[in-house]
């Protein structure tokens, strides 16, 4: 198993994505967090086939970091079911991924 991911998320606005990619970084459950958007999401909810905007989040973290940012996902996002992806990083810079347990690293 790798020992670090990349962790997907989607909100609607850019204030909104802003806040969660901070309060992750601040929180250490990710090094870092990028904003890319505003995006078109098209998907069903409740029987209906929706077009929204949205603004996607994508985090940097370790696999031992990983249930403390779902948690914190869950605990700050808006939405009835966000979108929780976890993606492993299967190679990278030896410096970079050093960089990025050192960043999540508590206590």
């Amino acid at each position: 198993m790798s020992e670090y991911l990349t962790v997907l998320t989607t909100t609607d606005s850019a204030e909104k994505a802003q806040t969660l990619a901070a309060g992750a970084v601040e929180a250490r459950v990710a090094a870092c967090a990028q904003i890319d958007g505003p995006i078109a999401s098209v998907y069903r909810w409740e029987g209906a086939v929706r077009t929204d905007q949205e603004w996607r989040v994508l985090y940097k973290t370790t696999t031992d970091r990983y249930p403390a940012l779902e948690a914190h996902i869950k605990d700050v996002h808006d939405y009835d079911t966000p979108e929780i992806i976890a993606t492993p990083i299967t190679h990278g810079s030896d410096a970079y991924l050093s960089w990025v347990s050192a960043e999540t690293t508590t206590g």
